[in-house]
């Protein structure tokens, strides 16, 4: 339970507009309270995993491999080489969003609102007033599909790349579609008529350095409310997955893509395909930067209802969630806070 005091600071925090990164910029050297995690989330960080024999499987998207192989695997996370996306594109991305963070805080600060609607957006943690405690980090959101902003709503720091970057994971986005929809048995164009990449947002994350690490989280653990995510992520580390019951460090890899399966993946596969649990710890180096595309159709006008997809349904295989469309589903996890698994609230 938040008390009033918290309340106070957080409104605080919020007022400044200047996020996470303005705390560092002003020469901290404890961090507030707000975002003091607590003991038993902190505790799990010692009991994470760097055995070597622990690795996330590489998924190589060359299509005479793919030809081959089909879609024999797909864990909780898969890192996806030869994706067609050149080095100096997503080298771009991430200095894009470099650029955005640390400019002028006055700038930053007519990007910076809570509203959900807006396409582009610039805060610190969209659960700010649901968590039990913030997470070291700020956010830049973009709804770049199936109707995106206008190129001068998009801040001039990271334009161009923005557009760029967008056109590229449209296209891998057909093949991991393709494959999904292989995995669960289903013919190729199942999930891609299902729509279910037809909206994305870019959602990126600066991490400044932390002068607490210990005590606090980048992001703590949790899943996300799209289909799938493809992700971009600097050399800096920090992102774990649990798997195995233990949290296993995600270690960059150059010119990789880090696909994550989330929660409406996990409905509609009717638990075939799992959502991956995840995290980032906070660090002392700083900034971690990543790219996050969500695929989802929270932004586009859509009721399409989405359940356990009728073909996987038999005796004894019976739907496990209910029915929902994607926006209803994005509302509810927001409203429940990062913290609160919303996919047990869809169980029948």
């Amino acid at each position: 339970m938040v008390d009033i005091q918290q309340k106070q600071e957080l409104k605080a925090f919020d007022d400044t507009k200047t996020g996470v990164k303005g705390l560092v910029d002003a020469g901290i050297t404890k961090i507030p309270r707000i975002f003091t995690a607590s003991t038993i989330e902190n505790s799990f960080k010692t009991s994470t995993s760097t055995s070597n024999e622990l690795q996330i499987p590489v998924i190589d998207l060359k299509y005479e491999e793919l030809q081959k192989d089909g879609v024999a695997r797909k864990d909780i996370i898969d890192k996806v080489v030869n994706h067609g996306i050149p080095k100096e594109v997503l080298d771009d991305m991430i200095e894009g969003v470099r650029r955005f963070h640390e400019q002028t805080h006055d700038v930053k600060k007519e990007f910076y609102t809570r509203d959900g609607s807006r396409k582009v957006r610039f805060f610190s943690n969209f659960d700010l007033y649901e968590s039990k405690a913030a997470n070291w980090r700020d956010t830049t959101i973009c709804g770049m599909a199936p109707d995106p902003p206008k190129p001068e709503q998009l801040t001039i720091t990271c334009r161009e790349i923005m557009i760029c970057y967008s056109k590229h994971v449209k296209r891998l986005r057909d093949i991991i579609l393709e494959l999904l929809s292989e995995a669960l048995q289903l013919k190729r164009k199942h999930l891609e008529e299902m729509e279910c990449g037809k909206g994305h947002v870019l959602v990126s994350h600066y991490y400044p350095a932390c002068p607490e690490p210990d005590k606090t989280m980048g992001i703590t653990e949790h899943s996300d409310p799209d289909f799938f995510t493809i992700l971009l992520q600097d050399c800096i580390g920090g992102l774990q997955v649990f798997y195995q019951n233990q949290w296993v460090d995600i270690k960059p890899v150059e010119g990789a893509l880090v696909i994550n399966l989330r929660d409406l993946i996990q409905l509609i596969s009717n638990d075939k395909l799992k959502s991956g649990k995840h995290r980032v710890l906070a660090n002392t180096i700083g900034p971690r930067i990543s790219v996050a595309c969500f695929f989802n159709t929270y932004y586009y006008p859509s009721n399409r209802v989405y359940g356990p997809i009728k073909e996987l349904l038999s005796e004894p295989s019976l739907p496990l969630y209910k029915e929902t469309t994607a926006r209803d589903y994005v509302l509810y996890y927001n409203s429940k806070g990062l913290r609160t698994p919303a996919l047990e609230d869809f169980k029948l």
